[in-house]
C-alpha cells in the first residue's frame, strides 16, 4: 500500500576501502558499500545538492539502508536527541582526559571538520565548540556577537525565534521581533522593509529549520537582503546543519550555531558557533558571562587546544565517529538525500491513512514534519502516542497553538524502511483507537492556505 514508487538508477559502487582516500565535497557517489560495517546507514545515488530548488528533488535518487537499534530501543523520531549509530555509542566507551594530547588532537579535528562542512576554503571563519545544549550556543552566541549597545531583528515564526527574543531580553539587548505567527515564512523583503525603516538595527538573527513547525526558513533570501543593507546575520542553524546546505562561500553570515546531536548525529553534550574571525576578535570582553564567552573559549583554544572548563569528552568521542559515519555517507549531499527521501516517503504513506500535513513541499524541511491532528472525535494525542511507543517509535507533540498537530522527524540513523514500518504503526494506533479517518477538521486546512499563499 504505502510501496515506494522512485524508479530507481543504475548504481556503480564504490567499496568501503576506497573511502578514506577520496573528498565527498565534489563529486558524485553512486553507492557505498559498508558490508563490513553495517551498524549504521549505507547510501546509495547522492548527489550535491545546493539550494531549495535541488532538495525539493533531493529524492530522486537517494537509495539508504540503517540498521535497527542494537538493544532494541525505540526509535526516536524527534529532531535531536535522536537515534545514532551503534559505533557512535560504541565511541563513548573509552575514557579521555581532557588535557591530553589526543584529546586535544580530537578537538582540532571535529574543529577543522565543521570548517568543512560549511564551506571554509577561504579560511575566514573559525569554530568554537561549547558545553552545553543548542540553547546554550545560541545564548552565547548573542551575548558575544550582538554589542551591548547593538539592535537585533529576530525573525520568529515559531518557538526558537521566539527563544532568541527571549534570550536577548535577559541579555539587556534592544531587539525588535517580526512574528510570523506559527509557521508563515519570513521573506526578504519584509528585511529590507524593517531594516529600511530602522537604521538602528546592527543584526539580523533567523532560525533556519524552525522545528516547532517543520518549515524551511528562506535562508538564502534572508541572508541577501541583510548584506544588501548591510547589516550582520546570526543563523540559529541548530537542526538543520550538516544536511541542509549552509555553506559560507553562496550564503552571507556572520556566524551561526549549530549542536552535536542533530544532522551529524552525535549525542547531546556540546555545541558550537562556527563565526567570521574577525567578528570573534571584536566579542572580546562583550560576553555577559563567563562560561558563555565566545572569544574566550576561542582564544584559549587556539593557544592551548584546550577547553577551558571540564568537556564533555565522551559526547566529543562519539562526534568524532558520527563525522566519520557523516563523510562516509557523503556528507551534507549524502545525508540531505536520506533525510529528504524518508520524508517524503512518510509524507505519502501518512497521506494514504488520511492524514495532512501542515507545510506544502515548497516549505517542507527535510528534518520533521507537522501533521494535523485528525478530526475524529475518538483521537487522543495522549493515547496515540502511548501506542506508537509501544510499536518501537518516540514522536513529538505539535507546538501549534492555532490546530492540534503532531510531529515525526525524519533525521538521525532512519531510512525509508523505517517511514514504512512508521506509517504501519500508524494505521495500527487508528484502528486501537477507533479512529474511521485521519482526516483533520477543515480549520487545519483553511490555516495551511494562508501558507500557501507565501510562495
Amino acid at each position: 500500500m504505502f510501496r515506494d514508487r522512485v524508479k530507481r538508477p543504475q548504481l556503480r559502487v564504490l567499496h568501503l576501502r576506497l573511502a578514506p582516500l577520496i573528498s565527498f565535497t565534489d563529486i558524485n557517489i553512486d553507492y557505498i558499500d559498508f558490508t563490513d560495517a553495517p551498524d549504521f546507514c549505507t547510501v546509495a545515488s547522492t548527489e550535491t545538492f545546493i539550494g531549495r530548488a535541488s532538495m525539493d528533488t533531493a529524492v530522486d535518487s537517494s537509495v539508504t539502508s540503517c540498521a535497527a537499534p542494537a538493544k532494541g530501543e525505540p526509535y526516536l523520531l524527534t529532531p535531536g536527541p535522536l537515534t545514532t549509530a551503534l559505533s557512535t555509542k560504541e565511541a563513548m566507551l573509552r575514557d579521555w582526559g581532557s588535557w591530553d594530547g589526543d584529546f586535544r588532537a580530537m578537538t582540532t579535528q571535529l574543529r577543522r571538520s565543521l570548517l568543512e562542512i560549511a564551506g571554509d576554503t577561504a579560511g575566514n571563519y573559525d569554530c568554537v565548540p561549547l558545553q552545553g545544549s543548542g540553547s546554550y550556543c545560541v545564548e552565547a552566541m548573542l551575548g558575544s556577537l550582538v554589542p551591548r549597545d547593538g539592535h537585533a531583528l529576530v525573525l520568529a515564526n515559531g518557538a526558537y525565534g521566539k527563544r532568541i527574543a527571549t534570550t536577548l531580553g535577559y541579555l539587556g539587548r534592544r531587539h525588535t521581533v517580526l512574528d510570523k505567527g506559527d509557521y508563515l515564512p519570513p521573506r526578504g523583503s519584509e528585511v529590507e522593509r524593517m531594516l529600511d525603516a530602522d537604521p538602528s538595527i546592527t543584526h539580523v538573527v533567523a532560525v533556519h529549520c524552525e522545528t516547532s513547525s517543520g518549515i524551511l526558513n528562506p535562508i538564502e533570501e534572508i541572508a541577501a537582503a541583510t548584506a544588501k543593507k548591510g547589516r550582520k546575520l546570526l543563523i540559529d542553524s541548530m537542526s538543520a546543519f550538516g544536511a541542509v546546505p549552509l555553506d559560507v562561500r553562496h550564503l552571507q553570515c556572520e556566524a551561526f550555531v549549530s549542536s552535536a546531536n542533530k544532522c551529524i548525529e552525535g549525542v547531546p553534550g556540546f555545541g558550537f558557533v562556527i563565526a567570521r574571525k574577525n567578528a570573534l576578535l571584536e566579542a572580546k570582553g562583550r560576553s555577559h558571562s563567563l562560561s558563555l564567552d565566545v572569544y574566550d573559549q576561542w582564544d584559549v583554544m587556539n593557544r592551548t587546544g584546550q577547553w577551558r572548563f571540564t568537556p564533555p569528552t565522551h559526547t566529543v568521542a562519539a562526534f568524532i565517529e558520527a563525522l566519520r559515519l557523516h563523510a562516509l555517507e557523503g556528507g551534507q549531499a549524502g545525508r540531505l538525500a536520506r533525510y529528504a527521501h524518508n520524508r517524503d516517503v512518510l509524507v505519502a504513506g501518512m497521506h494514504e491513512l488520511g492524514f495532512e500535513p501542515l507545510l506544502d513541499a515548497h516549505w517542507r524541511s527535510p528534518i520533521i514534519v507537522t501533521f494535523f491532528a485528525p478530526a475524529d472525535p475518538a483521537f487522543r494525542f495522549e493515547h496515540f502516542y502511548d501506542l506508537m511507543k509501544q510499536q518501537g517509535f518516540i514522536i513529538y507533540p505539535g507546538k501549534l497553538t492555532v490546530v492540534d498537530s503532531f510531529r515525526v522527524g525524519c533525521i538521525g540513523q532512519v531510512d525509508a524502511d523505517v517511514m514504512r514500518r512508521v506509517v504501519v504503526a500508524c494505521a495500527q494506533a487508528l484502528r486501537t483507537m477507533g479512529v474511521e479517518h485521519a482526516a483533520p477538521p477543515g480549520a487545519a486546512l483553511e490555516e495551511r492556505q494562508l501558507l500557501a499563499q507565501q510562495v
